[in-house]
């Protein structure tokens, strides 16, 4: 288990990174380039590991269904959002919303899905990270 959460710390390290690194490229081209150019040094990066390592056509596409596909459109609108968002409003800000709407609509698909779990233990850490959020804008002088 340890292993797990350790990979998943590391896994919002990167994303937080990359939010940084992607928010620069912006304020030197757009948020539509950055997230363009973040994407095709992606493709070329999986593509050379997936090469390597093997895997990358390992599975049965058709057998997906067509709405599996969606998360390329919604990865580039979120990439291209974050790249526009960390130039205005800052990285901790940035990535402070991103939670709050990940465990919004987390908690939102966990009901939806009938996942087990405590709804009001779930209602109550999103709340919380709300609250943080708010605390955590402060007053401007």
């Amino acid at each position: 288990m340890i292993f797990f959460a350790a990979l998943a710390i590391l896994a919002g390290v990167l994303v937080s990174l990359s939010r940084q690194i992607n928010g620069r490229l912006a304020l030197s081209t757009s948020a539509m380039e950055s997230s363009f150019w973040n994407h095709l040094v992606g493709l070329v990066f999986i593509t050379c590991v997936a090469l390597a390592v093997g895997g990358l056509f390992a599975g049965e596409p058709a057998q997906a269904p067509w709405w599996a596909y969606l998360g390329g459109p919604v990865g580039v609108v979120f990439i291209a959002a974050g790249s526009w968002l960390i130039a205005r409003i800052g990285a901790a800000q940035t990535a402070l919303m991103i939670i709050a709407g990940q465990m919004i609509s987390g908690v939102v698909l966990d009901i939806i899905m009938g996942a087990p779990g405590n709804l009001w233990a779930r209602t109550l850490g999103v709340a919380l990270i709300l609250a943080g959020m708010w605390v955590a804008q402060g007053r401007k002088p």
